[in-house]
C-alpha cells in the first residue's frame, strides 16, 4: 500500500501499532465494532488493514456493483460515453492534461479494466491503470519534459539489458 492509499485508510480506520494486536489482541480486535477497518502501523514494514471477513464482502459487493454499473452504462449508449468523458475530469482532475484522444482512451480503458478486474476480484491492476495515466498526464502538464519525452532521439542505444541479470 503506497504512502498515499495508507493515508487514505486511516481516515476511515482506527489505528494502532501492531504490537498492540499482538499483546492485547481481544481489545485490540474489540476495537473492529466501533471502526469497520483497523490500521496496523508497522516500524519494520508495510501498515496493514485489519478488517472482518462481512465488512470486506460488503466492501468488494459495492466496488463489484458499482463497476458493472459503470461498465453497462458506458456501453448502452453513445451519449453515455459522452456523459462518463463530462465527468472525468471531476473523479480525476488531472485528466484535463491529457490530449482528447487520450481522455476517450482512458474512459474506454478504464471501463474494461475495472470490467476484468473485477471478473477476478483483483483491483490491483485499475490502480496501476490509474497510476500510469496519472504519470502520462503529468507528462503532458510539463511542456519541458514533453518535448523531452517525445524528442526524436538520433541514437539508438540497442536493445536495453534486462534489470533482473545486473547488479
Amino acid at each position: 500500500m503506497s504512502s498515499k492509499s495508507t493515508a487514505a485508510s486511516a481516515a476511515s480506520a482506527a489505528a494502532v501499532n501492531f504490537s498492540e494486536l499482538v499483546n492485547k489482541n481481544k481489545q485490540t480486535i474489540a476495537r473492529l465494532d466501533e471502526s469497520p477497518r483497523l490500521l496496523l502501523r508497522r516500524r519494520d514494514g508495510e501498515d496493514l488493514v485489519l478488517t472482518t471477513a462481512a465488512r470486506a464482502e460488503q466492501d468488494q459487493t459495492v466496488v463489484s456493483a458499482a463497476t458493472r454499473m459503470l461498465a453497462a452504462m458506458a456501453r448502452r449508449e453513445p451519449g453515455s460515453m459522452e456523459l462518463l468523458l463530462d465527468i472525468l475530469p471531476e473523479a480525476f482532475p488531472w485528466v484535463r492534461f491529457l490530449p482528447e484522444a487520450d481522455v476517450h482512451a482512458f474512459a474506454v480503458e478504464l471501463v474494461d479494466t475495472m470490467r476484468a478486474a473485477d471478473s477476478i476480484s483483483n483491483s490491483a491492476a485499475v490502480a496501476q491503470l490509474l497510476i500510469a495515466w496519472q504519470h502520462t498526464a503529468e507528462a503532458h502538464s510539463d511542456p519541458d519534459l514533453l518535448a523531452a519525452l517525445t524528442r526524436d532521439h538520433d541514437t539508438d542505444y540497442g536493445q536495453a539489458q534486462d534489470p533482473r541479470t545486473t547488479e
